[in-house]
């Protein structure tokens, strides 16, 4: 018999305070690897497990103790920490997401029911050996400068073509690094999220998109122009537009909308970059 095993603690919750580098806040879920542990499977011998409790105050303790700002170099002090504290561990994946606040002054902020950073990380007894970082739930209205037209139809169509529409779309961004090791620093060679951010929410402004998928398109070559660093990027979109319910009879422009049905259409893209 073959098993594949895994155990760790999920959505632990920290916020680290400093003086100078501020609130750093997140929710770490850890799940860590090793044939090590099979004897609690097998045996019921928990000698060798490392409490999912223990793991929990581990995070704590780490937020305390990282000298950085960022939530990719505290996951990677915190997946470095582990493995040198606890040799039966021979592997681990870690997810960190952003609990994200707005600044009003610099020491007053608000939690923001918003988009989020996002940190993906596998590391071995060999190294890093795989980051994601993201963007996610981005909720992003488009008035004007949407169109969809000249798609394929046949007896099951019913959507009318338009040159120009409102356009609601939820937005999941995540990208890689050519060099691993840029992203898990505070350097330079770091992309920051929220630029990721801004640069999605300027192209979606500007670009008069037939589609969906032309947009995805031009945000990702877009990406890769301005981040030399990334070496992948990747889109989750959902199209979440409202439907029309009442068009004003003087100015057809003049509508008013209610929330869509569940069904929503899906969109998926990734870029790498020419090597």
């Amino acid at each position: 018999m073959n098993a594949d095993i895994r155990y760790g603690k999920h959505n632990v919750s920290f916020y680290r305070t400093h003086p100078s580098r501020g609130l750093l806040g997140g929710r770490v879920s850890i799940d860590v690897f090793g044939d090590n542990f099979m004897p609690a499977y097998t045996e019921g011998d928990n000698r060798e497990v490392v409490a999912t409790d223990t793991m929990k105050n581990f995070v704590y303790a780490m937020a305390l103790e990282y000298p950085g700002a960022s939530h990719e170099g505290f996951t990677a002090f915190l997946g470095d920490r582990l493995l040198d504290t606890y040799p039966q561990m021979n592997a681990l994946r870690i997810f960190v997401r952003e609990i994200p606040f707005t600044a009003h002054s610099n020491k007053l902020l608000s939690p923001l029911e918003d988009d989020y950073g996002t940190v993906e990380l596998e590391l071995g007894r060999d190294g890093l050996r795989s980051l994601r970082c993201g963007r996610r739930n981005l909720r992003l209205v488009k008035l004007t400068g949407s169109a969809f037209r000249d798609f394929a139809r046949d007896a099951y169509t019913t959507l009318p073509e338009v040159s120009d529409r409102p356009l609601f779309v939820y937005l999941d961004v995540y990208w890689r690094y050519q060099v691993t090791a840029d992203g898990v620093s505070d350097g330079k060679g770091r992309i920051d999220s929220e630029a990721v951010r801004d640069a999605v929410i300027a192209t979606f402004d500007d670009f008069v998109s037939m589609s969906i998928q032309h947009l995805v398109y031009e945000m990702g070559t877009r990406l890769l122009a301005r981040f030399p660093g990334m070496s992948e990027i990747s889109f989750d979109a959902e199209n979440r537009l409202w439907d029309t319910s009442k068009v004003s009879d003087a100015d057809p422009k003049t509508r008013v909308f209610s929330d869509p049905k569940p069904a929503h259409g899906s969109i998926g893209l990734t870029l790498r970059r020419d090597a």
